[in-house]
């Protein structure tokens, strides 16, 4: 049998509720409230890290012996941060500009342990591409894909799925947790 300890998730994401709990992860959650603002220079890369990893701090700070585990995920196109859309307005511009195109999808990924703040960050990354879409498939997604709080205004695993041609990667990570990236660094942990 293998051990897997349990986690303080430090998001309020359905979706990475969802998958730790298929995979039968015992978890609790407890947000953080950071400021997400992108920094000045910073790249894509470095910055879901660091959110990944100050969601993490933030909440080790009010445990004691725990690991908890942070998260962010953006997607990014032409090397550009698209982050969640602001309005509906905004995830129609968002899906225009993925409308047959690749883009990636970056998971920055911390677990902190609570005692000594020992952590361990890791990045997953996975390309997506969108079939060519037409004004009326992209209204479509923008009424029923619910877009307002995922990264780039889709989910890959409701009605974003008909119109994505290819993916190359982690699966899990476009939903928004690389569960075997989290479990190999919490083993590492």
């Amino acid at each position: 049998m293998i051990n897997i300890p349990k986690l303080i998730l430090a998001s309020g994401s359905p979706r990475r509720s969802e998958i730790l709990t298929s995979v039968g992860w015992e978890f609790t959650k407890d947000v953080a409230d950071i400021d997400e603002t992108e920094r000045e220079n910073e790249s894509p890369e470095d910055y879901v890290r660091r959110l990944a990893r100050e969601k993490a701090e933030a909440v080790a700070k009010r445990y004691e012996n725990e690991l908890v585990l942070g998260a962010d995920t953006t997607v990014v196109i032409k090397n550009q941060i698209v982050g969640k859309p602001v309005d509906l307005e905004d995830a129609r511009r968002m899906i225009k500009m993925l409308s047959g195109n690749w883009h990636e999808v970056l998971t920055g990924i911390a677990v902190v342990r609570s005692q000594n703040l020992e952590s361990s960050v890791g990045i997953q990354r996975t390309r997506v591409k969108f079939a060519e879409m037409s004004d009326e498939e992209i209204e479509f997604l923008v009424r029923y894909g619910e877009p307002l709080d995922k990264a780039g205004a889709y989910a890959v695993q409701a009605q974003a799925a008909l119109f994505i041609e290819k993916i190359e990667g982690d699966y899990w990570n476009v939903v928004g947790l690389p569960i075997s990236l989290v479990y190999e660094m919490v083993r590492k942990l």
